[in-house]
């Protein structure tokens, strides 16, 4: 593993702060955007990475989580990493976390492809610990039934947690399918990694068990939000009043706020009914007539 050289020192960022590690005890939930809401412009080379954080200006929002999949291989290169910071610094914008996808399963029931899952993250850590993130967004999978896959999924967060430990990274966990989208399960893999750099990414969507069955997304938010350290405001369609038909986002943000979390909410967009640009004006806009701010 080659070191991100230039890397700012590590900051403790403990549950109940905010991304710059304040207290967000006086603070109001305020909105980010999720970079895979505009997957389609950036897969169809319509824009880059780099554009990412004045696309975002543009909306209006001041908070970005980039997805890996669109820089793929620059986690160690300092000169596009450092780009990246200038154009965040030149527009205002803040980098909160990066979404990890595609480095291998944390849960692997074969310790050594787990081990090397970890390993694979850990460039990711280093590369948030440079754009000022408090977290990488990693998935829990790996097979096995309930409770295999639990200790499974626990023994390569908890290593991961403790390399990001130095660099003052947070290790937080989405509901993304199979049995990460239990909530009752994502919980108890929380308990068992017991350390206080991991969490969770409760997304208001993504609740597919497989097999055609789903999980009730407000228990599962609800189970899950005891352990956030951010929030995925996922939408997919719209009613002609504005609300997301698939999510009440009144209910879904009482449960958030009751919840005590305070941090940044994150718009993600992924409809075809609208273009990604009006998805995500829609999103904003519901999410602001529910009390989030800007």
């Amino acid at each position: 593993m080659v070191a991100v050289a230039g890397c700012h020192p590590p900051q403790t960022r403990e549950a109940g702060h905010s991304a710059d590690g304040n207290s967000l005890a006086n603070s109001t939930l305020r909105i980010s955007l999720a970079e895979w809401s505009l997957h389609r412009a950036l897969q169809g080379q319509q824009m880059t990475n780099l554009d990412f954080p004045k696309k975002a200006r543009s909306f209006g929002i001041g908070a970005v989580e980039y997805v890996n999949s669109f820089f793929k291989d620059k986690a160690e290169d300092e000169a596009y990493l450092s780009e990246l910071l200038r154009r965040c610094d030149d527009e205002g914008v803040r980098s909160l976390l990066i979404m990890i996808d595609g480095e291998g399963a944390l849960g692997a029931q074969n310790a050594q492809n787990r081990a090397q899952a970890v390993q694979n993250h850990h460039r990711w850590v280093q590369a948030a610990q440079f754009l000022g993130c408090h977290s990488i967004r990693v998935n829990a999978a790996g097979g096995g039934e309930w409770d295999e896959a639990q200790k499974n999924a626990a023994d390569g967060l908890r290593s991961l947690c403790e390399y990001a430990d130095d660099y003052g990274v947070n290790v937080i966990v989405e509901n993304h399918g199979g049995l990460s989208s239990n909530g009752a399960w994502l919980a108890g893999v929380m308990e068992m990694v017991d350390h206080p750099r991991v969490g969770t990414l409760p997304d208001f969507g993504n609740f597919r068990l497989g097999g055609g069955k789903e999980y009730d997304r407000y228990q599962g938010v609800m189970e899950l939000m005891p352990y956030a350290k951010a929030v995925s405001a996922k939408s997919h369609d719209f009613d002609a009043t504005g609300n997301e038909t698939h999510t009440d986002y009144k209910r879904m943000m009482n449960i958030v706020r009751e919840a005590g979390y305070t941090g940044y909410v994150g718009i993600e967009y992924e409809g075809g009914g609208l273009s990604e640009d009006d998805g995500i004006l829609a999103t904003k806009s519901l999410l602001m007539a529910n009390g989030v701010a800007l």
